[in-house]
């Protein structure tokens, strides 16, 4: 297996399939807008390949807040269905965990939704804890 640390949209844009085992109704037009907006704010992405596919990736993103200091965030992690519960994931985090340390952040953070079960006990299971919520007023719907 190989992980990669993925800085350039070209690069991104080659691991579609992945990312639309968790959005799949995305176009490669539709994640190419989206990923010229999200590399203006310090976005990159992770992946892991294994034989020549894309088993998994997670997006990161590196910020500084008030509340928080220095600050690592973890966007759209995806295991590929067919590699999930073959501690893929537990890749992923240590490689997170690279990131932050390389950064000097004070915290990784995250947004999982509160009816993605398994994504909680995983997150749990590393280390993560709930510690407030995350509110959303949605605008264009």
């Amino acid at each position: 297996m190989e992980i990669r640390l993925l800085h350039q949209k070209e690069e991104m844009l080659e691991h579609l399939d992945i990312v639309q085992q968790m959005y799949p109704d995305f176009t490669l037009e539709k994640y190419g807008t989206l990923l010229d907006e999200m590399l203006k704010s310090n976005y990159s992405q992770i992946i892991i390949i294994k034989e020549n596919q894309t088993i998994a990736l997670t997006g990161v993103w590196v910020g500084t807040k008030l509340w928080s200091g220095k600050y690592v965030e973890i966007d759209s992690f995806v295991v590929h269905e067919n590699f999930r519960g073959q501690k893929i994931g537990d890749l992923l985090i240590q490689k997170v965990h690279e990131i932050a340390k390389e950064v000097n952040a004070n915290q990784i953070v995250l947004d999982a939704f509160t009816t993605n079960f398994a994504a909680g006990k995983f997150y749990i299971n590393h280390g993560f804890v709930p510690k407030g919520f995350h509110f959303i007023k949605f605008l264009n719907q």
